[in-house]
């Protein structure tokens, strides 16, 4: 079922962009049954890391503090040369930095990359403020803690977003990836 829906993704994304043939094809896929995120360019895993998802559970709903599944796509990147642990509050720096594990304070930190849902069932993602993001709860990271968004470490955020072009895909799945088989999908 996993390869069906990835070879779908493939045949999607050459419909949706036929410029980005000649670029660099750039997908992230995150698994939250592993709370693991996949980093691909041209079909290599070029990056791995541990995420933290929401700790409500799936779903799309408003309100509904859950991560959404299904295909979305980067459309935004906020936080180009700030420092490492810079607060955000409505995608801006309030110019307040925070350590990793700084207690009582789970602010979005570091980078965010906005999400914007490519389906029915996650074409809210973006009104949801669905984003990856750094988080100073680093503790918390490998288990669901978010109230929706996908949270990294901020070394890796920044590492990731370093990389990521606007327009990569992402895919969340409930399920569980065996990463010798997602090499060799792609």
């Amino acid at each position: 079922m996993m390869k069906a829906f990835i070879a779908s993704l493939t045949a999607i994304l050459a419909l949706l962009s036929p410029t980005a043939v000649a670029q660099t094809r750039q997908e992230i896929i995150v698994s939250t049954a592993d709370q693991r995120m996949y980093f691909y360019e041209n079909g290599i895993r070029r990056a791995s890391f541990s995420v933290s998802t929401s700790k409500f559970g799936l779903g799309s709903a408003t309100r509904s503090y859950r991560t959404p599944v299904g295909i979305l796509q980067v459309y935004k990147k906020v936080g180009a040369q700030t420092p490492e642990g810079t607060v955000f509050k409505a995608l801006r720096p309030t110019g307040e930095i925070l350590r990793p594990n700084t207690p009582g304070r789970d602010p979005i930190v570091t980078r965010v990359l906005c999400l914007n849902g490519l389906e029915n069932q996650n074409r809210n993602a973006a009104a949801r403020c669905i984003y990856i993001h750094g988080t100073p709860e680093e503790r918390k990271i490998g288990r669901p803690a978010s109230y929706g968004c996908v949270r990294m470490k901020s070394k890796d955020i920044v590492r990731l977003f370093d990389r990521v072009q606007l327009g990569a895909t992402v895919l969340i799945t409930p399920e569980r990836i065996r990463t010798s088989w997602i090499a060799a999908s792609f």
